[in-house]
């Protein structure tokens, strides 16, 4: 199902990429991207030979009818693993242990270090847990991916998506085994995130921003909201103007 899906993806979409060479034909490795789109987990797997197996929320395997079932042998079908979420350690946890047994298993792992999707196209600081922890624990090198232009191809609110070519860009894998088994040193996984970041950075050309992209999610939600009251506000305050402008006419 993965070789259908590819090759309709890229028949479609015909993505673009560089650095191909940089992918192992075989072993271990961790391929740490940027997050732009929900598309990503997709198109990246289309353009490799090889499997790469992502974390994806437990709810798109269990939902109910036919559509669930469907949506589940999707996420299955293009690589995606299962982790149960309800609870943030739990699931950071659930997650790191499944990184390690893909790589155990000398397969790619996939994982996107800001932890969700930029909600503006900017790059976002990465957390610092499931991918220094795995990268440490199991030595595997990690590749640096950056998606180009995915969240132009269905930005929020459209169902359907616009025909373009999104880019893929690989970098040179970074070796990490001076620090291994220093897996639970916050020092260190802060330190092997941000140089992963920054490789991240050099490659897809974003803007950084040094917060996490949740915070940022919360800022723009918050402005929104504001903004909103500002404007019922306005409204409000323009009919009491009104009605005071016509009381005076009488």
């Amino acid at each position: 199902m993965k070789f259908s899906i590819g090759g309709a993806l890229k028949l479609a979409f015909r993505p673009w990429v560089e650095g191909l060479e940089y992918i192992p034909a075989e072993g271990p490795a961790i391929l740490a991207s940027n997050h732009l789109s929900f598309s990503d987990s997709f198109f990246l797997p289309a353009v490799l030979d090889r499997k790469v197996t992502f974390i994806a929320k437990a709810e798109y395997f269990t939902s109910p009818g036919v559509k669930g079932k469907l949506t589940a042998a999707f996420f299955k079908g293009v690589g995606q693993l299962p982790v149960d979420r309800s609870g943030a350690r739990g699931a950071g946890e659930a997650a790191i242990r499944s990184g390690m047994d893909v790589i155990e298993r000398g397969e790619l792992f996939g994982i996107y270090p800001e932890g969700t999707r930029s909600p503006d196209g900017r790059l976002y600081r990465g957390k610092p847990g499931g991918l220094a922890r795995v990268a440490l624990a199991t030595g595997a090198p990690v590749i640096p991916v950056a998606m180009i232009d995915t969240e132009k191809i269905q930005p929020p609110g459209k169902v359907v998506p616009k025909l373009m070519s999104p880019g893929i860009r690989i970098g040179k894998p970074l070796d990490f085994s001076r620090y291994h088994g220093m897996d639970h040193d916050r020092f260190i996984l802060r330190s092997v995130t941000d140089e992963v970041m920054y490789e991240i950075m050099k490659l897809s050309g974003q803007e950084y921003v040094d917060i996490y992209a949740t915070a940022a999610k919360r800022q723009i939600a918050d402005a929104e909201k504001a903004a909103r009251e500002a404007a019922k506000e306005a409204e409000r305050a323009a009919k009491e103007d009104g009605g005071s402008e016509r009381g005076g006419d009488r």
